[in-house]
């Protein structure tokens, strides 16, 4: 069996009664002891591997709370537009990429990652700016995931005419004349983006295998699949058949569309088959505040006739998906943005509990929360619902929604400090591949909140370092009902373990995005070691 016994560091174990530990030791993939190194030196055995920390930090591996880690892979295979400042900029990494990648003509070109906020013209590009590339049909998806646009050989190929209506939770974008031009949002979006041609699974496995290393990298052992449809299940369970998913992935359902590939997978569901678990269903509920289709009890700052976004399901519609989840004994993911939407979880939950009659036992889950309001909090304390924060929408647009919002509900955006004064479990992700899954900068952003421009974000919801941490291990843990094998250190426990060259609990709260990932390790086997 082999052994590995860690000694010479910062042994963070993330228990409050024994925050650290002079040793660890490792054996077949568990951890055997935690304690003193007297104790480990004899519980070793002689051919125990003796690994000196050197004054490094050793601690549980970071736990991805909520992402799409397929999307990743598939974004891998796609033309990167973060960053790009206006259309032109667009364009040209499109045809880069066409060039680079030899996309042949008449194929779609497709292009992720670009943010209006950041362009010139503050607007969404529309069919005139991708009309500039007119022998392929174009789609650039946003950052977030929930808009884009196509050019108009696009919208040809996908059969999007003046006649075409509105779908439900969703707007085609038209000029004065009423014809489409070329935007499209939240499921005008992503219906029809659906639709386009999918690499094969071979290419996609090989896209997942490096998609596994973006995470590893970054410290992370289990990641999420959230919004799981009967494509991105073939790939996960390819991987996993094949012996080629190296971390844990939790797969969560789309419930309105494809419940079928739950109950039609029962070996997946709770306990993992090959690193591959399903963990439950997802819906989403709104879009995205940054996009202004997030839907808020109030209006956006300067919106006319008092727009406050919009939401994607009636009341009686999300009342009958908490409905299924809880009979089925699910957990459900419910994506809320908006404060609107988020009321209208819980009352869901709420009036799905007290019609059943049941105890709720799912720990179900509020993705996101962006605006969530203390008295809502408070009422999901009561139901045992979890706040899983995307707290680094404070630096990413955090002066973005001090435009869209105000700076009274700007500094409210991802309310840790409020939910740990309440005692409330929370989690935190990066909603990858909205941003990437660079866990210790959610950490910085969680205990610094200061938005790209240096701008103080909501002081009193700042959060010390080792509750920030907490957030992307222990109560990870807990939310996935694995607090009995992950998230602390603890004999018994896997020993999926996390090496940093620097202690995020001791080095100044400035300096935590700047940690780096040394080595990974899952069950006791190094993944990743920085070369």
């Amino acid at each position: 069996m082999e052994q590995k016994l860690f000694f010479n560091g910062d042994i963070i174990t993330m228990r409050e009664e024994q925050p650290y530990a002079q040793a660890l030791l490792v054996k077949g993939g568990a951890i055997a002891f935690i304690g003193s190194l007297e104790r480990a030196r004899e519980l070793a055995g002689a051919e125990a591997e003796m690994i000196d920390l050197e004054g490094k930090t050793l601690m549980p591996a970071f736990m991805d709370a909520h992402s799409h880690i397929t999307n990743v892979a598939s974004n891998l295979r796609v033309a990167d537009l973060s960053g790009c400042k206006d259309e032109d900029e667009i364009i040209l990494r499109l045809r880069e990429f066409a060039k680079a990648h030899d996309v042949a003509a008449v194929e779609w070109l497709i292009g992720y990652g670009y943010d209006h906020n950041e362009l010139a013209s503050g607007m969404h590009p529309t069919y005139k700016a991708l009309d500039a590339i007119d022998d392929h049909p174009v789609l650039v998806t946003h950052t977030s995931g929930h808009m884009g646009a196509v050019n108009r050989l696009g919208l040809q190929k996908l059969g999007i005419t003046r006649g075409t209506a509105d779908p439900t939770g969703g707007v085609i974008g038209r000029d004065s004349g009423g014809e489409p031009n070329g935007y499209l949002e939240e499921t005008a979006f992503t219906k029809v983006s659906a639709l386009i041609p999918a690499p094969t699974l071979e290419e996609m496995m090989q896209a997942m295998d490096e998609a596994q290393e973006i995470y590893l990298k970054n410290g992370i052992t289990t990641a999420q699949d959230g919004m799981v449809v009967p494509g991105n299940f073939t790939l996960l369970k390819a991987m996993a058949d094949a012996g080629r998913l190296k971390i844990d992935v939790v797969a969560y359902i789309d419930l309105a569309e494809n419940s079928r590939l739950l109950r039609a997978n029962h070996p997946y569901t709770q306990n993992y088959l090959n690193h591959l678990k399903i963990g439950g269903y997802k819906i989403f509920l709104d879009g995205s505040p940054q996009g202004r289709t997030a839907w808020m009890s109030e209006p956006y700052e300067n919106a006319p006739d008092g727009y406050r976004g919009y939401p994607i399901y009636t009341d009686a519609q999300v009342k009958a998906f908490c409905e299924v989840a809880l009979h089925e004994k699910q957990q459900l993911l419910a994506h809320c943005n908006g404060d609107a939407a988020a009321q209208q979880y819980i009352d869901a939950f709420q009036a799905a509990l007290g019609e059943m009659g049941v105890k709720n036992e799912t720990r179900p889950v509020m993705i996101h929360a962006q605006t969530l309001r203390p008295d809502q909090l408070d009422e999901m304390k009561q139901i045992g619902m979890i706040p899983s924060y995307f707290v680094a929408h404070t630096y990413y647009w955090g002066d973005v929604h001090v435009k869209n919002l105000g700076q009274a509900r700007a500094r409210r955006i991802s309310p840790v400090g409020t939910t740990v004064q309440k005692q409330v479990r929370y989690t935190f992700h990066q909603d990858a591949p909205v941003v990437p899954p660079k866990m210790l900068h959610t950490v910085w952003c969680a205990v610094n909140r200061l938005t790209k421009s240096g701008q103080e974000l909501g002081e009193d919801e700042r959060i010390s370092p080792y509750k920030a941490i907490q957030g992307v291990t222990e109560h990870v843990a807990w939310q996935y009902s694995e607090e009995d094998k992950k998230g602390t250190l603890q004999s018994g426990k896997l020993a999926d373990l996390v090496i940093l060259d620097r202690n995020p609990l001791k080095v100044e709260p400035m300096e935590i995005k700047d940690i780096e990932v040394l080595e990974t390790l899952k069950e006791g086997r190094t993944l990743y070691r920085k070369g």
